[in-house]
This record gives structure tokens, sequence and C-alpha cells, in this order.
């Protein structure tokens, strides 16, 4: 397994939800058109897990912070 760099790893943390998701989109675009060599195919799936887990961490972080303000309002009444 590949080790990120501290580049790298600052680099996705800047990345906001949306343009993870849209370079998601422009990886699943270009698999589905076959506009990919084999040769690029593994590392453009392994981008497209990174964006993934980014994703899904990003969600999991708005929901926490949503039902924390949720509970803060319900405690208010």
């Amino acid at each position: 397994m590949k080790v990120k760099s501290k580049k790298q790893i600052i680099m996705e943390n800047k990345l906001t939800y949306t343009e993870a998701i849209a370079e998601l989109e422009t990886i699943v675009e270009e698999i589905e058109n076959e506009d990919i060599s084999v040769d690029d195919l593994s590392e453009k799936v392994k981008r497209a897990s990174e964006l993934i887990r980014l994703c899904k961490t990003k969600l999991t972080k708005t929901e926490q912070e949503v039902n924390e303000v949720l509970k803060e309002i319900e405690g208010t009444d």
C-alpha cells in the first residue's frame, strides 16, 4: 500500500465535498466511456476510493454536527 505524503493529506483535507464529488463523477465517466487506458485504470480506481472515503467522512462529520445543533435546539425549548 502506498503511503500518502504530508502534502497529499493536506490537499485532501482542503478538498470540498462538492469538488470531491465532481472529481468522482469525472472518473466514473472516463471509466464508463472507456476514455481511460488500462494502465491508468488502477490509479483512477485508487483515487476514486480515496474520494469516496473523504466524502463519507465529511458526510458523517456533518451529520454529527447537525445532530448536535438539533439537540441544543431541543434543549432550549
